[in-house]
């Protein structure tokens, strides 16, 4: 994004900030560089070989024999195949993450082809296909069921007082109740989403 210099910046305490946060900036995203792309590959080869080492079953063996496992023993074959097997989980990750994502913007008012736009440019169709619970068609008082970062809510109108609130229960088994205080539901959504990603649990003890 070549002028960002427009878009509002406020910090949590001010009394906009989630009005702000909640009205979607175009473009969404500037296209990731080479060097962007080079620097994830990089990112994830290190996750994906800590990964492997801790399954290989001949890094097992050199564990248990007390050895260090040597980086030449990479180029073994068994170790390359648990490092494919790494790989699998990690493209299992990816989707899990995605899922999140695409319902979390699809339920704060993206549409499909925003999010097909994200997703690498497919057709409005294919991410309907791919998410197809990422954006909900609802009556006024439906409430709004919401999963991320390992947690679950339900985000429920107040019909008294035209407002909405939430109900989540967070991967670390925390849970929040709400006052009906959100004007909108895509505000209720942002506030449960935040408490999600606050419980959710560390890295590598999260399920699937």
């Amino acid at each position: 994004m070549d002028d960002v210099t427009g878009i509002p910046t406020p910090g949590k305490d001010d009394e906009t900030f989630w009005a702000t946060v909640m009205t979607q900036v175009e473009p969404a995203w500037s296209e990731p560089t080479d060097d962007d792309a080079f620097a994830m590959d990089d990112k994830v080869l290190e996750a994906v070989r800590a990964l492997a080492q801790r399954i290989s079953t001949r890094a097992q063996a050199y564990r248990a024999a007390g050895r260090d496992f040597d980086p030449a023993l990479m180029a073994a074959p068994d170790v390359q195949l648990a490092l494919l097997r790494a790989l699998y989980e990690t493209k299992q990750s990816v989707d899990r993450l995605a899922e999140s994502a695409a319902t979390v913007a699809g339920r704060s008012g993206a549409s499909y082809t925003q999010l097909g736009a994200a997703w690498g440019g497919i057709k409005r169709q294919s991410a309907r296909l791919k998410w197809p619970h990422a954006v909900a068609k609802r009556t006024a008082g439906q409430s709004i069921p919401l999963q991320y970062a390992g947690g679950s809510a339900l985000i429920h109108h107040d019909p008294d007082s035209d407002s909405w609130w939430f109900a989540a229960s967070a991967a670390d088994q925390q849970q929040e109740e709400s006052e009906a205080v959100h004007g909108t539901s895509t505000e209720a959504i942002a506030r449960a989403t935040e408490f999600l990603l606050a419980h959710g649990l560390p890295t590598g003890q999260a399920s699937a």
